[in-house]
């Protein structure tokens, strides 16, 4: 069984930035790709940006030049710098996992956005 917990959101002004982070923890043989999905209300859950085993970085155009994923394989955390922050960035972000026996998900952080 493999968990992850999310840290890192909260509330912030536009402009400002945060850094999620998501630790992995159980029995884990090796990661794939590791990512990081938001789910706004009202919306459906999206991609934000994901990052291979290679390191390898994939972004949504939306946050593209704003937002860095990073991993760090040996402590099995994948990391999200997120700057420049707009209120349409608020949402619950998750932490999605790839492994060889199947994909895993985090509870959620919040990040809000406002003024």
């Amino acid at each position: 069984q493999v968990q992850l917990v999310e840290s890192g959101g909260g509330l912030v002004q536009p402009g400002g930035s945060l850094r999620l982070s998501c630790a992995a923890s159980g029995i884990i043989i090796r990661i794939n790709a590791m990512g990081w999905y938001r789910q706004a209300p009202g919306k459906e859950r999206e991609l934000v940006a994901a990052i291979t085993s290679g390191e390898s970085t994939n972004y949504a155009d939306s946050v593209k030049g704003r937002f860095t994923i990073s991993r760090d394989n040996a402590k099995k955390m994948v990391y999200l710098q997120m700057n420049s922050l707009k209120p349409e960035d608020t949402a619950v972000y998750y932490c999605n996992v790839d492994t060889p026996y199947g994909g895993y998900w985090g509870k959620g952080t919040l990040v809000t956005v406002s003024s």
